[in-house]
């Protein structure tokens, strides 16, 4: 009897734990919110309808459209004529923008031909009449914004959570005034700052809406905010601004619970009235509707931007349709992790959104949820509790399943015939919890330090790394410090032409079989990942746990990259892939480290100019046709190895020039032979800088004959070349200068 009380108390104990996570009043236990997560996708995955939605096109800046009319973003007369074929052409119902036109489009040349009428021709007649006639059609912007003018279009724009409040471009009108909601306790989402369109193109545009969704913490995307709050004012979603203006921009209604007197009176849904009847739009505490998608990507049709701009599309295929321009390139990086795929395009989630307001079929979470979701775990919890200690193991296991198949056929039934959102994440693990405990009393016990660490760091970082960090977590900090670190950034040289050749799984594929073994370089030399930015790494050493050795192990790493991939190119042309060669950048310097970003997701991360300038230099390897640049502090703090001193330059976004050095090797492991070539590409070098130029040349033509196939002496030969023609300045320092990132 005794141990069935204590099991009892216990039970009984656990329950509340589960009844106060479900209330999100007192805490939140993450677990079940990862939990909750995964049945949702998988109850979202067995019910998608998986077919064609034929009202809304997708227009794609996708790698074809980008190889016909030239790199992102596109001239504004471009887009204007876009507009024009989308309307007058095809007979479009309404288009929506999933891109920002934030920046005055120069690409006319007018700016330069107006500082010439100012200056040298301002006097000449035939010029200033030239230049007025003229000027019309090279004012891009204002041609963009005339086009879209008394026209269904509507502007997207991002809004943003940074300590520096950022603001650029003008946003809309809010949807809703400040103090609209000054007595509801409405959970909306807030940011700081936005990133809008010039206020040209928004006074001429029909709408806007935001498109930043919600990021869960396992950073896919589940909803997406219908009103959002900047300054006091809410402002609608990309989505919904195309519906309404799709409708005739008509007024957003609110429904609170209860009869609207209530102290509560939480918002339940929005609504558009429309012919025919309103659209509900459910939402959430935050003022968030979940994502009804219908399929994995190519739900909708997907039609190539360029095949428009050529008249290649056949009428029907976009007449009277709703219209998203949007991107699927990887290069231009809106992909999304979703529940139906990890690389998902952000225009087709706004595309789904669309279709879900339309078809009415969209997933709510009303506030009486909650109250249902207590209540069964209460009654399922207690009934446990009481009997399970007093059940023989086989009809403990008997009764425990019969609870947790009835608890999955509720929350089915409720999503499948009610589309209603009933989590039972938290009636799953209290069931199995209560099971687990009447059949091992006494048993669990939990090692959180370890744990926490392996939650936190163990995506950046090797296990047996994490394994250190367990034993001496009073090295381990999150907070934002300054440290000297060594970055390292390392892509792939032609990737863009690379991707174009290979079919999507293809090349998912491919770069798996080189990003993995590049993955395991860092690990090796106790580097940290830090992110993948598509076919790029980005890696830094001296965190979480410190490194006397970190400029040393990152050059390690850098050279262990290239000598694997090496190694793997046999294996790329067994497969008939094309050979894949990185650039490989390194510096060494001060920077931040620490948990960066903003209430919606965070990353252990760091910052500063000594991550720029690693950046840089991994981009400029190609220019020298070399494999791994690092910077000078980087030089300076290993130096048992033979480097190149390649150059002096000034990069991008930086005043001060930069030594940048090619590491050959360990000095002990460097033939005699590679040091004095080394050297006498020094000496070249010298006389390069002195402007001794024949001097030059003739060490350079020594160089070239002892290793033809070095990029690096051409390069310097075609600099020779031209200064002999075009003489540098007389305090010329022989810096270089890179205009380009």
């Amino acid at each position: 009897m005794k141990k069935n009380a204590i099991l009892i108390g216990l039970g009984l104990l656990i329950v509340l734990v589960f009844v106060g996570n479900a209330s999100e009043r007192f805490y939140r236990l993450n677990f079940i919110d990862q939990l909750s997560a995964v049945l949702y996708d998988y109850s979202l995955q067995l019910t998608m309808p998986d077919t064609l939605d034929e009202r809304i096109v997708i227009l794609d800046i996708d790698e074809k459209s980008l190889q016909e009319e030239g790199r992102w973003p596109w001239s504004r007369d471009r887009l204007a004529l876009l507009v024009d074929k989308l309307f007058d052409n095809y007979g479009i119902a309404v288009a929506g923008f999933d891109v920002v036109f934030a920046e005055n489009d120069e690409s006319s040349g007018l700016k330069i031909l107006q500082r010439l009428g100012k200056n040298q021709l301002k006097d000449n007649a035939e010029y200033q009449a030239v230049l007025t006639h003229i000027r019309p059609q090279l004012e891009y912007d204002t041609l963009f914004a005339e086009k879209i003018k008394n026209r269904k279009v509507v502007l997207g724009y991002y809004l943003s959570n940074q300590q520096e409040k950022s603001i650029s471009g003008m946003l809309p009108e809010p949807i809703f005034q400040p103090g609209s909601f000054k007595d509801r306790p409405i959970a909306f989402i807030s940011w700081n700052g936005y990133g809008a369109n010039l206020p040209e193109l928004q006074r001429a545009a029909a709408s806007a809406g935001h498109f930043n969704p919600i990021i869960d913490a396992d950073g896919a995307v589940r909803r997406v905010p219908m009103l959002a709050e900047y300054n006091g004012a809410y402002y609608e979603s990309l989505s919904m601004a195309l519906v309404r203006t799709l409708i005739g921009n008509t007024n957003v209604l609110v429904h609170f619970a209860g009869d609207g007197d209530n102290d509560y009176a939480g918002l339940e849904s929005l609504g558009l009235d429309a012919v025919g009847g309103t659209l509900k739009i459910p939402v959430d505490s935050n003022v968030a509707t979940y994502v009804p998608y219908r399929g994995k990507q190519g739900s909708f049709r997907y039609i190539s931007a360029t095949d428009v701009l050529h008249d290649r599309v056949q009428p029907e295929q976009l007449n009277n349709k709703i219209v998203l321009i949007g991107t699927s390139a990887i290069g231009l990086l809106d992909n999304r992790a979703t529940p139906v795929s990890e690389t998902f395009p952000g225009v087709e989630i706004h595309a789904n959104m669309v279709a879900g307001i339309l078809d009415q079929n969209m997933k709510q979470h009303p506030a009486y949820m909650l109250g249902v979701e207590v209540m069964w775990l209460l009654l399922t919890g207690i009934a446990l509790s009481l009997l399970l200690p007093r059940l023989s193991p086989a009809y403990a296991m008997l009764v425990s399943l019969l609870m947790f198949a009835t608890t999955v056929g509720l929350s089915l039934s409720l999503w499948q015939y009610g589309d209603l959102l009933m989590p039972m994440a938290n009636s799953l693990v209290m069931i199995s919890l209560l099971f687990a405990l009447d059949m091992s009393y006494g048993y669990f016990v939990e090692a959180r330090t370890k744990r926490q660490i392996t939650g936190l760091f163990g995506q950046y970082v090797p296990s047996e790394v994490v394994e250190e960090m367990s034993h001496h977590p009073e090295s381990v900090s999150m907070k934002g410090e300054s440290r000297e670190m060594t970055i390292l950034f390392s892509d792939v040289r032609g990737f863009t032409t690379i991707s174009e050749g290979l079919g999507p799984e293809e090349l998912t594929e491919l770069m798996n079989e080189f990003l993995t073994p590049l993955s395991r370089v860092v690990y090796k030399h106790h580097g940290t990942i830090d992110k993948y930015m598509g076919d790029c790494i980005m890696a830094f050493w001296g965190a979480p746990l410190p490194d006397t050795q970190h400029a040393r192990d990152a050059i390690l790493a850098g050279i262990e990259m290239q000598a694997t991939l090496d190694a793997l190119q046999p294996h790329f042309k067994e497969r008939g892939w094309p050979p894949i060669h990185v650039g490989v950048g390194i510096n060494t310097g001060k920077v931040s480290v620490g948990n960066m970003g903003s209430e919606v997701r965070v990353a252990y991360t760091v910052m500063g100019d000594e991550v720029n300038l690693a950046s840089r230099l991994e981009g400029i390897t190609k220019q020298y046709g070399v494999g791994i640049v690092v910077g000078e502090h980087t030089r300076n703090a290993v130096t048992d190895f033979v480097y190149r001193e390649l150059d002096h330059v000034r990069v991008r976004g930086k005043n001060e020039p930069v030594a940048i050095y090619e590491p050959i090797g360990l000095i002990s492991e460097v033939p005699q032979v590679m040091q004095d070539e080394v050297a006498l590409f020094h000496a070249m070098r010298r006389l390069y800088c002195t402007q001794e130029w024949d001097q030059a040349e003739s060490q350079l033509t020594k160089l070239q004959q002892m290793s033809p196939a070095t990029r690096l002496y051409g390069v310097y030969a075609e600099r020779i070349a031209h200064f002999r023609k075009n003489p540098p300045v007389a305090d010329w320092d022989g810096v270089f200068v890179f205009q380009t990132k």
